[in-house]
């Protein structure tokens, strides 16, 4: 996968934006951040729960990795150029759904067919 393609996943989601935060482009919904990606793209940061990001590290320590400082709240580091296209858009649709709001989840939801 490439950095752009992260970007264009991140960015396809409803409200989904991007700002520049500490030299890293963050995505955001609510101005809240859900995912993170480096200058150069070669690695991010998406939002999710401590139980998955030790699996994803587990079942391929090449990929995934435990980001600094967000870390510690469940964030899982990856390997842009290793990762897998669809998994990464379905962390990145679940990193959304955990910070958008519940009515714009249950609208993504009804025009996805309940499809993450």
């Amino acid at each position: 996968m490439r950095g752009e393609t992260f970007r264009k996943i991140a960015l396809s989601f409803p409200g989904a934006e991007e700002r520049e935060t500490w030299g890293e482009a963050t995505f955001r919904v609510r101005d809240k951040i859900f995912a993170m990606m480096g200058r150069d793209g070669r690695r991010a940061s998406i939002k999710a729960s401590k139980g998955e990001q030790a699996a994803l590290i587990a079942s391929d320590p090449d990929t995934f990795f435990h980001p600094e400082y967000v870390g510690v709240h469940g964030w899982v580091g990856v390997v842009v150029r290793a990762a897998d296209t669809q998994e990464i858009r379905e962390l990145l649709t679940e990193a959304w759904r955990m910070t958008a709001l519940k009515r714009s989840v249950k609208a993504f939801d009804a025009s996805h067919d309940g499809a993450a």
